[in-house]
């Protein structure tokens, strides 16, 4: 079997209890982040709007959790926001490549997800070409995350597991329809904590959204 045939672990698209989803929104705070806990994903999308500067550039990391709650709709195309995708919808990769990679890894804001956060308050992200990590990192000046209940697991060891039997082979699907090549993961991105006060804020879905 190669790591293309691997079928998703569906034990981890069950939604977190109520008790896990609290004590990680509690280690998150503890570890520096913002934290709001939702019911719904249209209350996540509410949450996330209200959250987001008019006058400052945003970046949306590719997500189905940002596709399923509307919320890539209303940052890319609503025109309300300054969106980096649309500012560069029509542009050339070969001879804007540069200037491409270079604001979407400092963008004033970004606005994605993580593949799994632990009960100990640690945000763990997979990724094939790794360009959603630097503006999570440290390269946005403001990071806001959408996470359904189903990514809250109890370790670091947990969270790796979830991304490689879980998380991948949805991916893989989708990177495969979506851009006719298979995925790959080849970063991954822990942030154990935030240590400028403010610049980054979890939105907890009490229900299940994305891989």
């Amino acid at each position: 079997m190669t790591e293309n045939d691997i079928s998703p672990d569906v034990t981890f698209g069950s939604p977190a209890s109520g008790a896990q989803l609290e004590q990680a929104a509690k280690a998150l705070r503890e570890n520096g982040f913002g934290v709001e806990i939702v019911d719904t994903l249209p209350e996540a999308r509410r949450v996330v709007n209200q959250l987001l500067p008019m006058d400052r550039d945003i970046f949306t990391a590719t997500s189905e959790t940002l596709r399923l709650t509307g919320l890539a709709e209303d940052i890319d195309n609503s025109g309300r926001y300054r969106s980096i995708r649309a500012q560069q919808l029509e542009w050339d990769f070969s001879s804007e490549g540069d200037t491409m990679r270079r604001t979407r890894s400092a963008p004033d804001v970004v606005v994605g997800s993580v593949h799994a956060v632990t009960e100990d308050g640690q945000l763990v992200t997979a990724s094939a070409s790794g360009s959603q990590l630097a503006p999570y990192a440290a390269g946005a000046a403001q990071a806001i995350w959408v996470v359904g209940a189903q990514k809250v697991v109890a370790d670091l060891d947990t969270a790796l597991r979830r991304i490689r039997t879980y998380s991948y082979p949805n991916e893989d699907v989708r990177a495969q329809q979506a851009y006719g090549q298979p995925s790959v993961i080849a970063k991954i991105l822990v942030i154990s904590r935030e240590v400028f006060p403010g610049r980054a804020t979890v939105v907890l879905v009490r229900e299940p959204v994305g891989f």
